[in-house]
C-alpha cells in the first residue's frame, strides 16, 4: 500500500471495524430469539448475509462495481447495523463510539481512496 502512513493505519482500522461488525452481529443474533433454534438461524444467517453483501457491493475487490451510493448504503447497513446490535445488546455508550468511529473511518476512507488510489507495489528486483 502506497500513500501516507495514516491512511495505511485507517485502512487497517477499516478491517478491524469489519471483523468487529461480523462478531457483534452474530452476537446480537445468538443473544435474539425465542428458542434456540431462531438464535442460531439469527446468529449464523445475520453475519453471514452481512458477508454476502459486503463481498458483492462493498469489499476493495467486489463482484460487482456499484456506484458510491450503493456501496455507502451496504456500509450502513452492516458497520451501521452492528452498532445498533450492540445497543440492542445493552452496550449503549459502546455503541454510540462505534458508530461514530466507523463514520469517521469511513468519511476518510472514501474521501482519500479517490485522492489516494492504492496502486500495487512494484515487484522487487531479483
Amino acid at each position: 500500500m502506497t500513500g501516507p502512513w495514516w491512511i495505511t493505519a485507517n485502512e487497517l482500522l477499516a478491517f478491524l471495524l469489519e471483523l468487529a461488525a461480523l462478531a457483534l452481529l452474530s452476537w446480537w443474533g445468538f443473544s435474539t430469539g425465542a428458542n434456540a433454534a431462531v438464535r442460531i438461524v439469527l446468529g449464523l444467517g445475520v453475519p453471514s448475509a452481512a458477508i454476502l453483501l459486503w463481498a458483492l457491493f462493498a469489499a476493495p475487490k467486489a463482484r460487482l462495481k456499484p456506484a458510491l451510493p450503493l456501496v455507502l448504503l451496504v456500509k450502513a447497513l452492516v458497520l451501521g447495523g452492528s452498532a445498533a446490535a450492540l445497543y440492542a445488546l445493552g452496550h449503549h455508550a459502546a455503541a454510540i463510539v462505534m458508530a461514530v468511529v466507523v463514520v469517521a473511518n469511513t468519511t476518510v476512507a472514501e474521501t482519500f481512496r479517490r485522492r489516494h488510489p492504492v496502486r500495487p507495489e512494484p515487484p522487487a528486483a531479483v
